[in-house]
Order: C-alpha cells, then structure tokens, then sequence
C-alpha cells in the first residue's frame, strides 16, 4: 500500500499499478515531446526556416527543457522506491547515487545539459545542434528493442571488444599489405599505410566506395582475400548481438514464467496476484498477449502436473 508522495511518483514514472493507466498517458506524452524536439531540432539546421521561426523554436526548446528537467529531477527523487532499489541494503543517497550513473538517466541528463550550459557558456550553435539531438535516446526508456538491445551490449561487451580488436588488428595487417603491392604504382593513393587505412576499412566493411582500388594483379589478388575475409569478420559482431538480443528476450519470458507458477501455487489467481503479474509484464516489457498465452500456459502445466498421468487421481 502507498503512503508517501515519493511511492505514489515512483509508480505513476514506472507505469505501475494503480498508477498504470496515468503512467501509459504520460509515456505517450514524453514521447511525442521526444519525437517533436528531434524534428524541430533537424528543422532548426535550415538557416531559412531558423531565421523565420526563431522565437517558435525557441519557445518549444524552453518549455521542453522545463518539462524534461522536471522529470529527471521527479525520477531522482523518487528512485529510492522503484522496485529494483527497495530490494538494495543500501542509503537513499547511495541509491540516488547510483541511478545517476545508470545509463538511462545520464540520457535524461544529456537532454537538458546543453541548454543549461548554454546560459552559462558560449557554445557552436551547430555543435550544440548535434548533442541536443540525443534527445532521442530518451525513447530507449519506453521502447523495449531498445532495451534489450542495451541489454544485449552489456551482456556482449567483453566478446564484442575481442571481435572490433580483432577487426582493427585485421585492418592494420590489410593496410600495410596494400601498401607495400601499391604504393609503388598508386603514390597519391596508398602513398603511407594511414592512406591505405581509407581503402582498407572500405573493403573490411564491404562498403566498398571503388574511389580507391588496386590496379595491380597481385593488389587485385590481395585485395579479394580480404573483401572475402571481411565478410565473415564483420558477421561476428553481428551474429553476437543477434543470439544475445534473443537470449535477453527469453530471459524475460522465463521471468515472468517462473512468476506465473510461483502465483499458481494455490491453483488459481486472485486479484492481487493478477496485477502483481500485470505490473510484472509492464516492468519486462512483454506484450498483453505474450503475458496471455504465458500465464494459459502455465495453468495448464499446472493443472496437468497435479493430476497422476496414469491413474487419474488428484496428487
């Protein structure tokens, strides 16, 4: 049961119940917000349309700027009762602490710090541009690929830095293999090995922009080997974030699986427990028709592991 301000913020920011329905409304709000800054801001890059309506994208700017702040510092305050921190054993100042450091909220504070630093200290209008537009990465609270994705970056981190220093070793070797085929009849092109780096990464990429080529039998040779090379090379990190992506998507479904048995201990689902589950479903990010099937799922492995195969009887 909520008592406090803070419980009641915390749920209505985390969409859980009896906040869900308000939570949805504020979601969508945040998010058109979003996607409104991000064209605005691509717009403002028009030096006709900024001269035009300055004051109009100035206005939407300050008022978005406000409305952002207020939830990073709504979202600060009430951190200490989310779900995840009320399991910790730890102050409330070690708590807000640390979700400063999380990478979602160093996003929320990415959306507002431009503006702000910008009162403060002269910025290239065009640089400034640039950060604000990573307003967008503020939908990766509300989108779950995009959860998973992050998800699927920090499970893989270790295997996808052995898989880019493996490619950035295989770039150095390709570079100064053109180098030495080429330099002799192409100087202006594979001049020294940072020249030769360009048509490499081109080539380890499968890019291929074809403003830099071998013209060299034997550079023409080289360089197949490694366009062939390249293609299992850049399947690496690719085939790593698929499998983990899949991975942290049924590592989602067994949670909410395990939940489900662990509320049909009795055989049935009560009211209570029918929105622990709901809150559950939103907190994970499954659909309602995924928490559907699930839980029909469930109580019928239930009901079938409570009744003797053989002979009928209620065990």
């Amino acid at each position: 049961m909520m008592t406090t301000y803070r419980e009641k913020v915390a749920a209505l920011l985390a969409g859980r119940r009896p906040y869900q329905k308000m939570g949805g409304y504020l979601d969508f709000f945040l998010i058109a917000l979003i996607m409104i800054n991000v064209v605005a801001i691509v717009l403002e890059s028009v030096p006709e349309l900024t001269a035009q309506y300055y004051h109009y994208f100035l206005l939407l700017e300050v008022i978005s700027v406000g409305i952002f702040s207020i939830e990073y510092l709504l979202r600060l305050w009430s951190c200490v009762d989310n779900i995840d921190a009320k399991q910790l054993s730890a102050s409330n100042l070690k708590k807000r602490l640390a979700y400063i450091f999380s990478p979602l909220a160093l996003i929320d504070l990415m959306a507002i710090l431009p503006t702000i630093l910008m009162m403060f200290i002269s910025f290239d209008l065009r640089f400034l541009r640039v950060i604000r537009l990573f307003r967008i990465f503020k939908l990766t609270r509300y989108s779950r690929a995009m959860q998973l994705l992050l998800a699927a970056f920090k499970e893989e981190g270790s295997s996808l830095l052995a898989a880019f220093f493996i490619m950035s070793v295989v770039l150095i070797m390709a570079s100064c293999g053109i180098y030495l085929l080429e330099h002799d009849v192409q100087p202006d092109k594979f001049g020294s090995i940072p020249d030769s780096m360009w048509w490499a990464m081109a080539t380890l990429t499968t890019v291929g922009y074809g403003d830099v080529v071998p013209i060299t039998p034997i550079g023409r040779f080289f360089g197949g080997v490694i366009t062939l090379l390249s293609m299992g090379m850049v399947a690496i990190p690719t085939g790593l974030l698929a499998s983990s992506f899949a991975e942290q998507l049924r590592k989602r479904r067994d949670a909410f699986n395990e939940a489900v048995l662990h509320s049909l201990h009795d055989g049935v689902l009560d009211g209570q427990e029918r929105q622990h589950l709901e809150s559950l479903r939103v907190e994970l990010g499954l659909s309602p028709s995924e928490a559907s099937q699930a839980i029909k799922l469930m109580s019928s492995q239930r009901a079938y592991a409570t009744y003797c195969r053989h002979c009928g009887n209620k065990l």
